[in-house]
């Protein structure tokens, strides 16, 4: 149910609530089977997105800009911190909620919402295995977006092996002293907070909360991406960071735990954003290839251009519904949950993908060119099926599970 604090949230803002201004990305958008709370979070998504994503998502593409103010704005929303409970200022929605918001999101830019995401899964694993002295300390910032926060699992030698993880906190005293490094980190060197995975023994791990201030912590050069140039994206060291024991959440060696459940919300918030890219592309090829005219025609007149929009509509409504299924399974609790999250990151990112690349066959040349923004969603599309565990890897854990079943 959405939180009273959200709806206030909305209320205040006749922008986003304005019926004259709706911002209706596809005529796909069936929301029969969406509640009345979650059509209003869906809504006023897209009018945010419409506002304060649209206008400008090229340009932060182009000077590699991160939208700082922004994300505050989605702060007011909660959109930082969609399915955490109100309790530590949480709005307390569903996951279908969520998926719904990443999605609208990602109508404009992919790498906002997928960064949007990060902070939505560190604020529930602190929310959901912090003690109340870390909630209350973090949680409320985290919230508003007063601070930012960055997720540290990765490793140059450690993806989805997490096994082989080699950063190591040895305790001290009252403290851990943290070594070791972690790559591919979005908002390495900017974010106040670092949720870092790590062994406390030698076939444990655990999660401990680094701020930025911890002297030892040190951050490489911003790295030169394919795409998500909106969210930077760099290695951490460190090098006898030092941190009070207090700062481990939940217990030693429930670290493993805590990444894997995280990441089955993750997975379904990026399959999202891949969701929404889709879309909006798909919404822009079939105005295009109705106005563009060939051999007296317009291309949608052609079977070929027909057949081709009706795989892609096909495809984009398939991954949507199991996208949907995957998150009401995480809000049950269902015990498939993990099965369905791996099946809905392998169908969303890799057929929303494809939609985007015919999209942009179908505009020509103008699909090549930044002006008509499917290059660039093209781009920011293609690491959802590497991050958050590879689609290798959710074969593997489909594989496994449906065997055993």
């Amino acid at each position: 149910m959405i939180s009273r604090r959200l709806l206030h949230c909305f209320n205040r803002s006749s922008k986003l609530l304005n019926n004259k201004n709706q911002y209706r990305f596809e005529s796909l958008n069936d929301t029969s089977n969406l509640t009345e709370d979650q059509v209003l979070v869906q809504q006023a998504a897209l009018n945010f997105t419409k506002e304060h994503l649209l206008p400008f998502a090229s340009e932060w593409d182009q000077k590699s800009q991160s939208p700082i103010e922004v994300y505050k704005e989605a702060g007011k929303l909660g959109f930082a911190c969609i399915y955490s409970s109100p309790d530590h200022g949480g709005s307390g929605m569903d996951r279908v909620s969520a998926s719904l918001v990443f999605e609208a999101l990602a109508t404009a830019c992919v790498s906002t919402s997928s960064y949007l995401s990060i902070l939505n899964m560190n604020h529930w694993i602190i929310d959901t295995y912090g003690n109340e002295k870390q909630k209350a300390e973090w949680l409320p910032q985290l919230s508003t977006v007063e601070k930012f926060s960055s997720y540290c699992l990765t490793e140059p030698g450690s993806g989805s092996d997490a096994a082989n993880m080699k950063t190591f906190a040895k305790k001290d005293g009252g403290d851990y002293v943290i070594n070791g490094s972690k790559c591919f980190i979005s908002n390495a060197g900017f974010s106040d907070l670092y949720v870092v995975m790590c062994k406390t023994g030698e076939n444990e791990r655990s999660c401990i909360l680094v701020p930025s201030d911890a002297k030892g912590l040190s951050f490489g050069k911003p790295e030169v991406k394919m795409g998500w140039h909106a969210s930077p994206t760099a290695s951490i060291t460190f090098d006898n960071v030092r941190v009070p024991q207090s700062n481990l959440i939940s217990t030693e060696g429930n670290g493993f735990k805590i990444a894997m459940t995280a990441l089955d919300g993750g997975r379904v918030n990026i399959a999202s954003t891949s969701l929404g890219s889709a879309a909006q592309c798909l919404a822009k090829t079939k105005e295009y290839v109705g106005q563009r005219k060939q051999f007296g025609k317009s291309i949608d007149s052609f079977q070929n251009t027909q057949f081709r929009i009706a795989e892609m509509a096909t495809d984009l409504i398939a991954s949507r519904l199991l996208v949907r299924e995957a998150a009401k399974k995480i809000d049950l609790n269902h015990p498939n949950k993990t099965l369905y999250a791996s099946m809905a990151k392998i169908q969303a990112t890799e057929k929303c993908y494809n939609i985007v690349d015919q999209c942009l066959q179908l505009h020509g040349g103008y699909g090549y060119i930044s002006e008509y923004n499917i290059e660039r969603h093209l781009r920011d599309l293609r690491v959802n099926r590497i991050l958050e565990g590879t689609n290798e890897i959710m074969r593997l854990i489909v594989s496994r599970q449906v065997i055993k079943q």
